[in-house]
């Protein structure tokens, strides 16, 4: 048997998203039933070398597939001076849960930046208006690109409004979908007035205000990954309905980790996981509810579905590099 190498590109090629969503879709299902295990993330500090690794290992089994991994994921906030790599680097190491060979290794990377996107939109397709046809975006990195690709999957989005302080980052996403979308520079403001509202920056003071959002407005606050991140004002996280992908993740580095720890937010204000949404033990959207908020933190079982589906095709269409890892070839 080989191992199979995949590269961002291939990476990119074989994780369309009317195919990741929904194997998200399946992960945050099997969580929610005990079908997978998802031990907490590790970490190795590198103070020496301003930085660190974090592990990520799960397993899950969506019934008609079962898969299990582990993401080996860096943060070296020096790397892009210092070295001209990322900040963030991340390799998935993808296995055969009844043999335990390893079936791929892939750029973490993308896969992160593919399946972030495809987990807000699974949160997007059960708590944003049926017809939400407008998107702003807070933050025009990298990750931007792939909350528009995701959530135009599951909703017919036609006008994209972009907000953040780097103008040439603005410039770069307008251009790339400006042959696809009415899609426009704006402020904050101007994004948090669309109907699905997705954040994704690093800030740890809140940039979007409770009354810049729209009461009818989804928000994907996907920033927030580390203890003391915040993107939005308090106030729009007690007026929504709040949703979580992980309870002691999201309490301890999500969107809601600054206000819990302060006691503005409690146990009671969460009205859900998206699991227990996913699988109907809680509501979604209904038809009174008005602004509704989702704090992702990401979780390794998305990793592991994303990297299920990007290996199936991949093998399929003869993507990527074979090699004999193991030496049983």
């Amino acid at each position: 048997m080989e191992t199979l190498l995949l590269d961002s590109d291939d990476v990119h090629e074989n994780a369309d998203m009317s195919e990741l969503v929904p194997a998200i879709e399946d992960a945050f299902a099997a969580y929610e039933h005990g079908d997978a295990q998802m031990p907490a993330k590790s970490y190795v500090d590198l103070p020496q070398y301003n930085g660190d690794f974090r592990s990520m290992p799960a397993y899950l089994d969506a019934g008609d597939w079962d898969a299990a991994g582990v993401k080996w994921v860096n943060v070296h906030p020096d790397n892009e001076d210092r070295f001209d790599l990322p900040t963030v680097m991340g390799t998935m190491i993808y296995s055969d849960p009844e043999t335990a060979f390893p079936l791929a290794i892939l750029d973490g990377t993308e896969l992160t930046m593919k399946r972030t996107g495809a987990a807000a939109a699974v949160a997007t397709d059960h708590l944003a208006v049926p017809d939400a046809r407008s998107l702003g975006i807070v933050g025009a990195g990298v990750q931007s690109y792939t909350q528009l690709e995701a959530i135009a999957a599951i909703r017919p989005i036609e006008e994209v409004v972009v907000s953040d302080v780097d103008e040439e980052a603005v410039a770069a996403f307008v251009d790339a979908y400006d042959d696809q979308f009415d899609v426009r520079p704006g402020s904050v403001a101007e994004a948090a007035g669309c109907d699905v509202l997705s954040t994704v920056t690093p800030v740890r003071d809140p940039i979007v205000p409770r009354d810049a959002v729209a009461d009818h407005t989804h928000v994907n606050a996907m920033g927030a990954d580390a203890e003391g991140k915040h993107e939005l004002a308090d106030g729009v996280l007690t007026d929504a309905k709040l949703v979580i992908d992980d309870y002691d993740q999201t309490t301890h580095s999500g969107e809601i980790n600054v206000p819990f720890t302060e006691g503005t937010l409690t146990d009671e204000d969460i009205h859900a996981s998206v699991g227990e949404i996913v699988v109907g033990d809680s509501e979604g959207r209904t038809e009174g509810d008005g602004l509704t908020v989702f704090d992702s933190t990401g979780l390794a079982i998305q990793d592991v579905a994303a990297a299920h589906v990007v290996f199936e095709h991949a093998d399929e269409r003869d993507n990527g590099t074979r090699f004999d890892l193991l030496g049983v070839a």
